[in-house]
């Protein structure tokens, strides 16, 4: 019986997911990005250009058959980098989202299920990380241990996780009062065991969408802070990084931040048509 209850909630999950178009094209933007990402080392039409190979006789060179997207100051390829510097962007969002998750998720589910004196430490900590304006940790932690990707996400993590526990919080205040987890409680199942098997799945869903919504806002964010000198450092291939090498060449070589520029914002589109997808399929509200 569970077996095919299983198989008809999958079905309908599938069924759901083929109404829902801008979740496929979240999907499909998504997948090809990061499947290029991947595999860039193979696939890069001039995967030199990532090893430190310069031809200043190439630079600036605009969009052509041997290079798709022109070439940069150093002529280095631009599509070759922009393939690559998804690697480090998307490794960047998914780890301050991961980050985020990892330290919003526990201090979320006790703040909600204990409440009290607990509740109040952990939501008035989570103000003050609040204050604090989004760039600014960063910038501090960036001046304080030197720049790069690794800073990067940390800092970026440490600005987001309250967001997170706010998120769970709500969610929790309200399971918390269902019968299931009061039918839990009379049978005396402790409560690391109802927060663990009752309530953490029950609020997945909101979670999920919103880390999907946050991975473009995170790549958003760790481009941000490498456009202005605290995340990635050359020669790294970055997004964000390879529109403030190029910033000062814009208006005579526009390809040259063009498509790394255009990169991003397909790549918040296709998180946040995903996040929004989701939504529509797990929120049966929504639905």
């Amino acid at each position: 019986m569970s077996i095919g209850k299983g198989h008809e909630r999958l079905v309908y999950y599938l069924y759901l997911i083929r109404r829902n178009r801008l979740f496929i094209l979240g999907m499909v933007i998504v997948g090809c990005l990061t499947i290029a990402a991947i595999l860039s080392p193979w696939i890069a039409p001039y995967p030199g250009d990532l090893t430190g190979n310069l031809d200043l006789k190439m630079k600036l060179k605009s969009p052509s058959g041997d290079h798709l997207m022109g070439t940069d100051v150093l002529g280095r390829d631009v599509l070759t980098r922009v393939m690559y510097g998804g690697r480090n962007s998307l490794t960047a969002g998914l780890g301050v989202v991961i980050l985020s998750l990892c330290i919003g998720t526990p201090l979320g589910l006790i703040a909600g299920y204990f409440k009290g004196w607990s509740d109040e430490v952990i939501m008035r900590t989570a103000d003050g990380f609040i204050s604090f304006p989004p760039l600014l940790l960063p910038m501090i932690m960036g001046a304080a241990f030197g720049t790069g990707l690794t800073v990067n996400m940390v800092a970026l993590g440490l600005s987001w996780w309250p967001a997170y526990v706010r998120l769970i919080r709500a969610q929790v205040l309200v399971v918390r009062e269902q019968l299931f987890v009061a039918a839990a409680k009379s049978m005396g199942v402790k409560d690391r065991m109802i927060i663990l098997r009752h309530i953490l799945p029950n609020i997945m869903g909101p979670i999920l969408v919103n880390s999907s919504l946050d991975m473009g806002y995170a790549i958003l964010a760790s481009a941000s802070l490498s456009f202005i000198g605290i995340g990635a450092r050359p020669p790294t291939a970055e997004w964000g990084l390879m529109i403030a090498e190029s910033r000062a060449y814009f208006l005579d070589y526009w390809w040259s931040v063009t498509f790394p520029g255009l990169t991003i914002f397909i790549a918040v589109i296709g998180f946040s048509l995903l996040g929004d997808g989701l939504r529509d399929i797990l929120d049966p509200k929504v639905r």
